[in-house]
Parts: C-alpha cells; structure tokens; sequence
C-alpha cells in the first residue's frame, strides 16, 4: 500500500552509485513500519538500522505543544536530502538507505522521520543511519514553528541536543 501523502521526486529516487537511495517528503501523517513493509530492501540484506522519530509533545521550552509547522523549500530540500543520503551510504559501505520526512502540521507523536539503512553488517548500517540522521538535523533545509496548547507560536532555533 502506498501512502500518497509521501512525495517521491526524481531527484530523490536516484541511485548513489549503485546504492539505491528512496527519499520522500510527506504532507500528512505516514505509517513507519508500513513503509519499512514496502521497502525491499528491508529483507534483502544481513543488518537493517532504523531509526523512527516522533514529534515531543513539550516545547524547547518544556512548554505543552499542540503542533508543530515544518517548513522547507521544494525542491532544494529533496535534493538536499539525497545528497546526505548518498554521502553517508558511500562513506559507510551500505547497500540502501530509506528516508522519509514530515513537512506540514505535525501534532505530537506523530512520526517526523524514518531513517532505514540496510547493510551486510550491523556496524556500517547502525554508524551510517546515526550519521544520517545526524546530518538530517544539522544541514537539511526545515524550520521549524512550535505552536503551544495557549495558541503562541514560536520559531525553533538550533537542534536538539543528542
């Protein structure tokens, strides 16, 4: 089953190398084990790293959120996001990576990323998913706007510490 709410783009669908490489960014709430079900190379290799990450539902602030808007420039984005990708498949010596995004209204515990990376070993697929991710959070092109329960809305400078 495909979620039609995950945009897949050329761009992102290309091949590093001979590493295929499966990004999308997706508008509205996805299911990630779903897309792990359809990825095949979640069964086609040794190691499999995932990681699945959820919208907190407490600000930067320890304030109460009851959404959070993800912004992003298309186009840029997408590329940006393979071009991670391919860079720590290569580094790593993986065999594929899984990626998928939220952008839009995201309300706490929803899935914001998947992150996927299968591999002949554990060690190149765990080090090359946390490397992603990583990168994901320092130089992938979102904003993000926190919208607390009384209604304020407040730009997220920075990351999140590990």
């Amino acid at each position: 089953m495909s979620w039609p709410s995950c945009r897949r783009s050329v761009v992102a669908n290309a091949m590093a190398g001979s590493i295929p490489i499966d990004v999308a960014l997706c508008s509205n709430a996805f299911e990630p084990l779903a897309e792990l079900q359809q990825w095949p190379q979640h069964q086609s290799n040794a190691a499999t790293a995932i990681f699945i990450g959820r919208m907190r539902s407490q600000g930067s602030s320890a304030e109460e959120l009851e959404a959070m808007q993800l912004e992003h420039y298309p186009g840029m984005t997408e590329r940006q996001l393979q071009h991670l990708a391919s860079d720590a498949a290569s580094s790593h010596g993986v065999r594929a990576v899984l990626l998928r995004h939220r952008i839009g209204r995201v309300t706490p515990n929803q899935a914001l990323v998947l992150v996927a990376v299968s591999a002949d070993r554990r060690g190149p697929a765990q080090r090359c998913c946390q490397a992603l991710l990583e990168a994901i959070k320092h130089n992938a092109p979102f904003w993000k706007q926190e919208i607390s329960r009384s209604g304020e809305r407040r730009w997220v400078e920075g990351n999140t510490p590990l």
